[in-house]
């Protein structure tokens, strides 16, 4: 039996799985690791790159421990991680010079307000919109506040990258297979990842130079060489460091930013097919084939993978920053539940609404508004509300935001969607999946194996050494769980649906009415 070793490297915490030749993980072959979250001002949001480093190494020795095989029988390693967070480090070293500063981080809003003048050609050239949500503007953000950065990444002192490529550089550090005079590790990305900076053109796949320019001067010299997600003749082989632990001198030979990782997992591999995966914020992704898709209602046109040079599959994407981590906020910041895990049954309890809508604009709303100074709201509240009703809310809210994206593809698209495929943890919610097709008046179906995430870059590695001739093997794989059919009646959904349409503008419009909030 042949095995890939896949870690997904997410927000809150990072993973690995172990990945048979059958595309089933191996039972017990995983292993889970959360990493601190911090909070240096308010919508600042930082990560210790080195903590994530050793909780890599850690999650992927205990994935192989636990599965009890042959570190030798591993033929390839996979990377999937949290896209447009960043990290800079020394490559002499090999240490960080400054957090990674992650993507939900807001710091950089002011400097997204200088580029507004450029969101046609942005646009035009990346398939995104001037965000903080991006990398380019994170980098620009260091370039201005490390004394001296850029002259240090023009002598080769500093570099640069997404949480792929920091990764990658640390497993090969060292690598006689990458190995430079100064045994540095392999300073690479994938078409992927690179199409979330902001600074990489999609049509040429490659960095920009007039966006690199526009950005604060970003070295070119600094940035990764951008390659295929799926890499025949692999990125690099594991260092002495990582060969030690893990067990074995293994091939990287897949990366790919989380959300199209979970698309190639989910198999949508034919135009139109639409996953949406419930995380943090939920990130849903339709495959558009070999076009570029250009949105004209707030969705973004991005790179699916690639599997091999200077071509590529690309996605229509809608970001909704907020979903799962109102979750966190109704446990942690109000207190409602204990554990997560409470948030469906007391939703449950309630019969309906009650009129009450939750908006989870805690970071500005994501796609199709792309409005940076909404904030979140709770609406419609009298005095019989109550705890379930509240906790309904925040789950609807998250269907919700779904169906505003999907709306926007269908428009952009010309399509019907009749299916929507779903991971991610809260799809595990009965409660939330049943409404979600209620809302859309469309099935959802989740799949048999959860993991969407680490799978696809499994499927990756396994395409690139061989394991399975292509996509068409790769589909053949995947298996639905349930489906659940929409029940509500067309009146009832349009009347919830404009109720949660106005809630949004009210949680838009308020900018206008507390100025003196972004004082």
């Amino acid at each position: 039996m042949r095995y890939i070793l896949s870690v997904d490297q997410g927000t809150t915490g990072t993973r690995a799985f172990i990945i048979g030749e059958d595309g089933s993980p191996v039972p017990k072959g995983y292993y889970y690791m959360e990493h601190s979250q911090i909070y240096p001002k308010p919508s600042w949001v930082e990560h210790d790159p080195m903590e994530i480093w050793l909780n890599t190494l850690t999650v992927a020795s205990r994935a192989v421990m636990n599965a009890g095989i042959n570190p030798r029988d591993i033929v390839a390693m996979a990377v999937t991680n949290q896209r447009e967070t960043i990290v800079v480090w020394d490559p002499r070293t090999g240490q960080p010079l400054y957090n990674a500063i992650v993507w939900q981080d807001r710091r950089t809003s002011s400097l997204v307000e200088q580029l507004r003048p450029y969101t046609y050609v942005i646009s035009e050239k990346t398939g995104l919109v001037p965000d903080p949500y991006f990398s380019g503007t994170k980098i620009w953000w260091l370039l201005q506040n490390i004394e001296g950065l850029k002259d240090k990444m023009a002598r080769g002192e500093a570099v640069v990258g997404t949480i792929d490529s920091w990764l990658i550089w640390k497993l090969t550090q060292g690598s006689r297979e990458v190995a430079t005079p100064e045994r540095r590790g392999a300073h690479v990305t994938d078409y992927s990842n690179a199409s979330r900076t902001m600074l990489f053109n999609i049509h040429r796949l490659d960095w920009d130079e007039e966006l690199l320019e526009l950005m604060g001067g970003i070295p070119r010299e600094a940035l990764p060489l951008p390659l295929p997600s799926i890499q025949a003749e692999c990125y690099g082989y594991l260092g002495p460091q990582a060969s030690r632990v893990i067990g074995a001198e293994l091939p990287v030979c897949a990366a790919a930013g989380d959300q199209q990782a979970a698309l190639f997992g989910q198999a949508c591999f034919r135009e139109g097919m639409l996953k949406s995966t419930y995380g943090t914020g939920n990130f849903l992704l339709m495959n558009t084939g070999s076009t570029v898709a250009k949105s004209k209602h707030g969705l973004l046109g991005t790179i699916f993978y690639s599997d091999r040079p200077k071509t590529a599959v690309y996605a229509l994407e809608g970001s909704i920053f907020i979903t799962g981590a109102a979750i966190k906020w109704l446990r942690d910041g109000l207190k409602i539940i204990e554990v997560s895990s409470e948030v469906n049954p007391l939703a449950e309890s309630a019969e309906s609404n009650q009129g009450v809508y939750f908006v989870p604009a805690f970071t500005g709303l994501g796609a199709p508004y792309w409005d940076q100074y909404a904030r979140g709201l709770i609406i419609g509240i009298t005095a019989s509300t109550q705890r379930k009703h509240i906790a309904r809310a925040v789950l609807e809210a998250i269907a919700y935001l779904n169906r505003d994206v999907i709306e926007a593809m269908k428009l952009d698209s010309g399509l019907s969607i009749d299916e929507l495929r779903v991971d991610g943890g809260a799809s595990q919610s009965d409660f939330l999946m049943q409404f979600q097709a209620d809302v859309l008046g469309s099935r959802v179906v989740r799949p048999l194996i959860k993991e969407t995430t680490v799978l696809g870059a499994a499927y990756m590695a396994g395409i690139a050494v061989g394991v399975w001739r292509g996509t068409g093997e790769v589909e053949k794989l995947w298996k639905a769980e349930r489906v659940f059919e929409p029940r509500m009646t067309i009146e009832e959904r349009e009347k919830l649906y404009s109720g949660w349409k106005e809630a949004v503008r009210r949680a838009m419009g308020w900018a206008t009415v507390v100025p003196w909030a972004y004082l």
